[in-house]
């Protein structure tokens, strides 16, 4: 359904990828994997149209429908939400617009008439069952929105819930090809597992980018991994790649080590035995032996994992923290609804629940951001808070170095620890010199993690963490959090961390009550179906 001939991109000297011949077949879900800065997004976006391709082409027949989720959640402001979705479908919404258009006008003259007839045609090609109405409304109201609101204007949801409905614009038409850019982002573990099963059931070709292990694993039946200005195809799921690239991998490894070991007795040989007469001979024959050995094309991956470590400079005593009869309202509507629970020593809490549920504002009210309206929040006298908040990169700022920036959290700490923090996070040698204004949303993201690092507390509340990382640095996220000796509070809807650390989960419901589950995740799960 998707060719690429030879395609390449590049900005300026800078190469992404080069020589990609790659076909994209009807009835497969791939999954676009890669270290970030890779090329993930130029790549999908080359395929869907929206950016030019420095050389080579991209070929889909000309009656397929193509369909790619719009990243752009202020563009239809004006529209009201229901329209927003029928948008796309462009054709049919031009006809709608246009037919409600004209059956306004006071006089039907015969070109209106004919016009109508052209109209309804339309509509009957690109809506056969006349239900186009019935559909989106069900698409909005499985994503979480009453059909009270469906004629609100865009301009007066949030950007998640905006994000959402651009995702129904996306998926209402049904297209043939499918792309999809980070489309489990601002969602929550609700409406992820909602996606999945919609894309499990698509009929056609589907290219998406995720960050979210349980989500490619889910979807996926081919991966294409990015890497090295290449892009390999994998049959299988998230899973089956990371098991067939790891024993790659470690072939490319040991094929490199024997040819550095051949190459080093060689060079011994040629360098010993080239001024003997009597040993030219072989050395020249060593010599092009040497010629011939090519051991920049036994590559090993270009991806690097952080090292996330979590320490605690003193350990918490026993009394931790205990939250009583919380109640939090914005607008008079009531978020947290007289929640209270303790915090015991070990507790390592999965903080989950929908969308706009309170959780950022509990989390905020514990680290005394914001105030609750009544209740009490009681830490114990030992606890030190390392704290994640959600809106980490617009905190991040201003034109100080990565280094001077995490100096400023703990002027007392050594140079090496300061790099040594920075480094885990796999800012190395002049990057730690750059200003913290140049990073993206990822760089931001471990960033943060780098302060914590440095900061060494024994309780960290960390509010939707994995945003802007990449699937190697949530990994890394998850195994540092189990290890980590401390207590944990995490907000997140990434369902692989969940599984790696938490023992405890605290959901938040849409009354503003709690409900609180002692166990993994996976056994809290068991316990909803």
């Amino acid at each position: 359904m998707v060719q690429t001939i030879n395609l390449k991109k590049s900005f300026g000297s800078r190469v992404l990828f080069q020589g990609i011949n790659i076909k994209l077949d009807s009835g497969k879900r791939y999954g676009l994997i890669g270290a970030n800065g890779a090329g993930k997004t130029t790549f999908l976006n080359i395929l869907s149209g929206q950016e030019e391709a420095s050389d080579g082409e991209v070929q889909i027949a000309g009656t397929i429908k193509v369909g790619a989720l719009s990243q752009n959640q202020f563009a239809y402001e004006e529209f009201s939400i229901f329209d927003t979705v029928l948008y796309g479908n462009k054709k049919l919404y031009d006809a709608i617009k246009e037919k409600e258009k004209l059956y306004l006008s006071e006089d039907f003259t015969d070109e209106i008439n004919a016009r109508l007839g052209e109209l309804e045609i339309i509509c009957c090609e690109e809506d056969p069952t006349y239900e186009y109405d019935v559909k989106i409304t069900k698409i909005l109201e499985d994503l979480g929105f009453d059909k009270e609101i469906h004629q609100n204007l865009m301009s007066t949801i949030t950007g998640g819930d905006k994000f959402k409905v651009l995702l129904a614009q996306v998926l209402y038409p049904k297209p043939e090809v499918l792309f999809l850019d980070e489309p489990t982002n601002n969602l929550d573990i609700q409406t992820i597992s909602w996606l999945e099963n919609q894309l499990q059931h698509h009929k056609g070709t589907m290219l998406v980018i995720s960050h979210d292990r349980h989500f490619l694993n889910a979807v996926c039946t081919h991966i294409l991994d990015v890497d090295y200005k290449k892009i390999r195809e994998f049959k299988g799921n998230y899973d089956d790649w990371y098991m067939a690239s790891t024993i790659l991998a470690k072939q490319a490894s040991v094929d490199r080590d024997k040819k550095l070991k051949e190459k080093d007795e060689l060079e011994k040989f040629v360098a010993r035995f080239s001024a003997n007469a009597s040993k030219a001979k072989q050395a020249t024959s060593r010599q092009k032996q040497l010629d011939k050995l090519d051991i920049a094309s036994i590559e090993i991956s270009s991806r690097r994992d952080p090292s996330i470590v979590f320490k605690q400079k003193r350990e918490v005593g026993k009394e931790i923290l205990s939250v009583k009869n919380i109640k939090k309202s914005y607008d008079e509507k009531l978020i947290l609804n007289d929640i209270s629970f303790n915090i015991d020593k070990g507790d390592k809490i999965a903080l989950i629940g929908p969308n706009g549920v309170g959780k950022t504002t509990l989390c905020s009210i514990l680290t005394s951001n914001i105030k609750a309206d009544s209740g009490k929040v009681l830490w114990g006298a030992t606890v030190e808070i390392g704290y994640f908040p959600q809106d980490a990169t617009d905190l991040i700022q201003g034109d100080m170095t990565l280094y001077d920036w995490l100096r400023d959290f703990d002027r007392d700490a050594d140079i090496s620890d300061i790099r040594t923090c920075l480094g885990r996070m796999l800012f190395s040698g002049e990057s730690q010199e750059k200003s913290v204004k140049s990073c993206s949303g990822g760089e931001k993201h471990r960033m943060m993690l780098s302060k914590i690092m440095l900061e060494q507390g024994n309780f960290l509340i960390l509010d939707e963490p994995t945003n802007h990382l990449d699937l190697e640095a949530i990994i890394a996220l998850g195994e540092a959090l189990y290890k980590f000796e401390g207590s944990v509070v995490c907000v997140s809807h990434d369902r692989e961390l969940l599984d790696a650390y938490a023992n405890r989960i605290i959901q938040i419901q849409k009354d503003g009550t709690i409900k609180d589950f002692r166990g993994t995740y996976e056994e809290f799960r068991a316990t909803q179906s």
